[in-house]
């Protein structure tokens, strides 16, 4: 007999949230567990990156209490089985990924297991299964810092992934949290089409996938959810951008580097369109970004399409989930640091794809994917979810 359990899947880049602790984790929390009301699933996955945030050495332990106190609130009393995962050794440089992992199992779902990967086989969860520190002796978590030479000109990163394994009813699932490396310089990201920095994107999401498919274990369907980067082509958006300004490039007094690239308007009295630095990007027409979802620059979120061959997404219809202000005034505006782009993103294989169940138009709880807190100060990256129902077979 064909039956559904309704699944949450939420990706957060939570760093913000601890380097500014007290101002806007309430109401962060608040706008997670209305999500959860609203939609009343049977298995939640929430994936967190950047845990700690910047001055991660200092904020861990308000780390560890934010993710007590999902677990323990009230909201979540009717999800009686709990695993948590959370990598908060950042001593141990060479396997610091400062990712965090929380799966909600409701009273009602029954037949659910959980993979170990020593023994190779799935157990039943039962109870709370708490594990803060390295992860490298726990058994039903995979854990891998990407490898140095993926990034050679930077000393230091966290970038990584986190892999666990369920089977709901008879269906097996990898669920995989994944945060990969950003843009360093948006004058480097404007330089070349695509820029090194998706180059480099596209080295470590290729390593993730050939990963979680080896032949280690039996291949399931997968969701890889979390902070991909993911940017906009800068070079065919600046030009776009800029098609009636005049574009000025200013190097640095003692070599040929650029500094800034400025772009005015030719006439208009010569106003500034775009401003480009190296950590600022100023559009004095941000509101492109906002209006109609930002769609008009759908076209310039390439990098995905790469990938086309074993993943697919639903349709993006929320704007670009990435750089928030983090003044609690300001929910929708965008920082003037990065060129807004759909970083926070939930992909998954053609063969999870198949078992998303599309129901009815009349229905009032479809497939939905958006954004947790659109009108909230949430830091600077939105919260993205997926909502479905997932067609299990109960045989």
């Amino acid at each position: 007999m064909e039956t559904y359990t309704d699944v949450l899947l939420v990706t957060a880049n939570v760093g913000s949230l601890f380097d500014n602790v007290g101002e806007i984790q309430n109401e962060w929390l608040q706008e997670l567990y209305k999500t959860i009301h609203s939609y009343k699933p049977q298995f939640i996955a929430l994936h967190f990156q950047e845990v700690g945030g910047k001055d991660y050495m200092a904020n861990m332990g308000h780390a560890e209490d934010f993710f007590w106190s999902i677990e323990s609130s009230k909201e979540m009393k009717d999800y009686d089985r709990v695993s948590i995962y959370v990598d908060n050794q950042f001593q141990a440089e060479n396997s610091f990924t400062a990712l965090g992992s929380m799966y909600f199992i409701h009273k009602t779902l029954e037949n659910i297991q959980q993979y170990d990967f020593n023994v190779k086989d799935f157990k039943a969860v039962s109870g709370q299964n708490k594990y803060v520190g390295s992860l490298d002796s726990v058994t039903t978590v995979e854990k891998e810092k990407f490898p140095k030479n993926f990034w050679p000109d930077f000393k230091w990163s966290r970038k990584g992934f986190m892999r666990t394994r369920w089977i709901i009813h008879n269906q097996g699932l990898d669920l995989v949290n994944v945060h990969l490396f950003h843009d360093a310089s948006n004058l480097i990201a404007c330089n070349s089409s695509p820029s090194v920095y998706s180059a480099n994107r596209k080295n470590a999401l290729r390593y993730v996938i050939n990963r979680i498919s080896d032949n280690r274990f039996t291949a399931l369907p997968f969701f890889l959810f979390g902070d991909f980067n993911f940017r906009l082509d800068a070079l065919s958006l600046v030009q776009h951008l800029s098609t009636s300004a005049e574009i000025q490039t200013v190097t640095k007094d003692s070599s040929n580097e650029v500094a800034r690239i400025i772009c005015e308007e030719k006439d208009n009295d010569h106003q500034v369109l775009l401003h480009i630095e190296e950590k600022l990007f100023a559009y004095v027409h941000q509101a492109v970004f906002r209006e109609d979802n930002g769609r008009a620059l759908l076209k310039y979120d390439k990098e995905v399409a790469a990938f086309y061959d074993v993943v697919r997404e639903e349709e993006i219809q929320f704007p670009p989930s990435y750089p928030y202000s983090e003044e609690n005034t300001k929910p929708t505006q965008y920082m003037n640091t990065r060129c807004p782009a759909w970083c926070d993103r939930i992909l998954m294989s053609h063969a999870a794809q198949e078992f998303l169940h599309r129901r009815n138009d009349d229905d009032d709880k479809d497939l939905v994917y958006n954004t947790v807190g659109p009108n909230i100060c949430m830091g600077d990256h939105k919260p993205v979810f997926l909502f479905f129902s997932l067609k299990t077979n109960n045989n």
